[in-house]
């Protein structure tokens, strides 16, 4: 595929290295090709241990989208008609100073809510956080759409969130992938594990949705959505019948005992059949579970659902049990410390916060505020008009406010709601620090060309605005200052300094090859603390509406930003693969236009078929344009996974039917 500007110059050209900050696991060292000040090509970074000179795809074609016409060069004002027009700084900023101003003098700082996501992981982008600690402290948002029941499921399970080196996975025998796409979520991944399959290491697959990874594996079993919790108890219970249950599990592990009595509570049958496994699927993964080293690899998507939480504790489980914790090849990744070697705890957050907001419940806790209500709502580093659940609440919530700012590279579906939109710099224009969820590389991003005219990056947002109300110097220094400032003591200590990182990316001197290797875990106890109860399930809505939605990333897409490729030139319905025994009883052919439905709404699709799906699910790709009608979220609950307060993103119900969608609920 190609990564650069046709017409390209012929000018003489430099070359420039930064790392993509974008909302990925991956963080990319990017070399670019800079001429007359344009970007012209793209390619991965030789020298980055994890890169190894290859990009995704979406960053390949990132220049379709840096020099697009979504992307945004001054600052817009919405008139009383509706319509956005250009204007310049200085009125953008009085006009938000003054409102923000007015706002916390008439109704205190609780009215104002800074929201800001993930869609730039610069370390950084908290310092927006600091500045509405200072202006208030406001309303800021708590939970976590994306990671936040897993994330809560390994705090509680081992006290702290965070995996091996990556390339200890050369010293596994067995990797499993459970419910994790890496040809997708994490496609540098893939070398490493090719390196380990050279080495002798086998790889399983456990996942509801059949894609390429399938065919990169030795075993591949398809559980039904949601059961992956039986699927490991089943699992679990075999272990123990074998006695291949590890001689330190009762040593290292609390509640050994009562999690036996909760393995054993049902036959290895009765669960499979929960599972919709084969009892030889179980026997199998106890088998590779037992002859460890195992790593197993955990798809953020498992803890998407209602019980997302409970699962990730059952897998967590699997691995304390069997031995594998605490040993080289073995552990349970799930996520990457990025933060570990930043100092940000002079930023309070919710601690001092006046109130929260529960991010997968955006729309109706807006809605809900009172004493005050909010007026205002600050949005950086996200969409959520289109990445949050119930998209036409949040839309209602957002329209609703007598304020509302968007600070973004793009004219999303959430900026077109703004009052005011402000643009910022992309990944290509920005001056940050990186650190990694999906390895331990951490590196300084850097601009290779400077933004258009009329952009600022967000720290010079905020200390143009910290000016205008009263707080110049709580903003004030450089980038690097704050980097400098950011970088956290121990990690100087250890050689990781700015200077080194402007050199090549560095792996974190403060996480260890091999998580909890002393057999010390930060719980309580000291102890892993497994899971005592089974989540209860229940199938609402089953008979009316027999597919769960599944609304998945793409190679195409980077959440709600998609390439011209994956949209086509007008849009058109959003792309909806179901098995082709789906689409017959619906009555509708490959190709043709549908409707999809759930108990709020539904959406126009163009049906897509594939043998190899189960057929129970319905497979929409993730993001979109709510403003085409091309969002799976503006079809989804807004409902809470069982910890962390995360989003039960994948236990929507939906059904296919002929014809066009109804209009939505208001």
């Amino acid at each position: 595929m190609p990564n650069s500007l046709p017409g390209a110059p012929t000018s003489a050209s430099t070359t420039l290295k930064t790392i993509c900050n974008r909302d990925c696991p991956d963080a990319c060292g990017i070399v670019a090709t800079v001429q007359d000040g344009r970007v012209t090509r793209l390619a991965g970074d030789p020298d980055h241990p994890v890169t190894r000179g290859f990009l995704c795809w979406r960053t390949n074609h990132f220049l379709e989208l840096q020099y697009g016409p979504q992307r945004l060069t001054t600052p817009l004002l919405r008139g009383k008609d509706g319509v956005h027009r250009p204007a310049s700084w200085d009125v953008a900023l009085d006009l938000i100073a003054d409102r923000l101003l007015t706002f916390r003098r008439e109704s205190g700082p609780a009215s104002i809510f800074h929201y800001r996501s993930g869609g730039s992981l610069g370390l950084l982008k908290p310092l927006t956080d600091w500045f509405f600690e200072q202006f208030g402290p406001v309303t800021v948002k708590r939970g976590d759409i994306c990671s936040g029941a897993g994330e809560a499921a390994q705090n509680i399970d081992f006290g702290a969130c965070d995996s091996h080196d990556l390339f200890d996975l050369l010293n596994a025998r067995h990797i499993l992938l459970w419910g994790k796409n890496v040809h997708v979520s994490s496609p540098h991944t893939i070398p490493v594990l090719r390196d380990a399959r050279a080495r002798g290491a086998t790889l399983a697959m456990i996942d509801p949705v059949h894609h390429k990874g399938a065919e990169f594996c030795d075993a591949y079993w398809q559980p039904r959505p949601g059961g992956d919790f039986a699927f490991a108890m089943a699992t679990a219970r075999l272990l123990f019948e074998r006695n291949a249950v590890s001689a330190r599990a009762a040593q290292s592990c609390d509640n050994l005992d009562v999690f036996r009595a909760l393995a054993l509570s049902r036959s290895t049958a009765d669960w499979c059949a929960d599972a919709d496994v084969t009892v030889d699927a179980a026997s199998d993964l106890a088998t590779r579970l037992a002859d460890g080293p195992t790593a197993i690899l955990v798809g953020w998507g498992m803890g998407r659902r209602l019980s997302g939480g409970a699962t990730v504790r059952a897998v967590d489980a699997l691995s304390a049990i069997s031995g594998n914790l605490g040993i080289p090849g073995g552990g349970v990744s799930y996520y990457f410390r990025r933060r570990r070697s930043v100092d940000t705890e002079f930023i309070r957050g919710a601690a001092s916060a006046p109130r929260t907001v529960c991010e997968p419940l955006f729309g109706q806790e807006i809605l809900d505020a009172q004493d005050p209500p909010i007026r205002a709502v600050w949005i950086t580093a996200g969409n959520p008009a289109v990445m949050l659940p119930d998209s036409q609440l949040v839309h209602r919530a957002l329209a609703s406010r007598e304020f509302v700012v968007v600070v973004d590279p793009f004219f999303t579906d959430t900026a077109r709601l703004a009052d005011v939109v402000l643009p910022t710099t992309t990944l290509l224009e920005t001056n940050d620090l990186v650190g990694a969820y999906g390895h331990h590389y951490v590196g300084v991003a850097r601009a290779v060309v400077p933004p258009p005219e009329g952009v600022l990056d967000d720290l010079q947002i905020m200390q143009a605005l910290a000016a205008r109300v009263g707080l110049g110097d709580a903003m004030s220094g450089s980038a690097r200052d704050w980097q400098e400032r950011l970088l956290a003591p121990a990690a100087r200590a250890q050689g990781m300094t700015i200077d080194a990182l402007e050199r090549a990316p560095m792996r974190n001197p403060l996480a260890p090859n091999v998580l909890f290797a002393d057999g010390q875990f930060p719980t309580p106890t000291g102890r892993v603390n497994l899971i005592t109860e089974a989540p209860s399930t229940k199938a609402e809505g089953a008979a009316e509406f027999p597919l769960s939605l599944l609304s998945l990333s793409t190679d195409r897409s980077q959440s709600s930003q998609w390439s011209r490729e994956v949209d086509g030139p007008g849009g058109g319905p959003l792309p909806c693969t179901v098995h082709p025994d789906v689409a017959a009883a619906a009555g509708v052919a490959e190709g043709e236009q549908a409707c999809l439905e759930s108990a709020i709404g539904s959406i126009d699709v163009c049906v897509r078929t594939d043998a190899r799906q189960r057929r129970d699910v319905a497979i929409v790709p993730k993001g979109g344009h709510h403003f085409t009608g091309q969002s799976a979220n503006s079809i989804l609950r807004a409902r809470l996974t069982d910890l962390g307060e995360g989003g039960a993103l994948y236990d929507e119900g939906v059904r296919l039917r002929r014809g066009n969608a109804t209009s939505q609920r208001s």
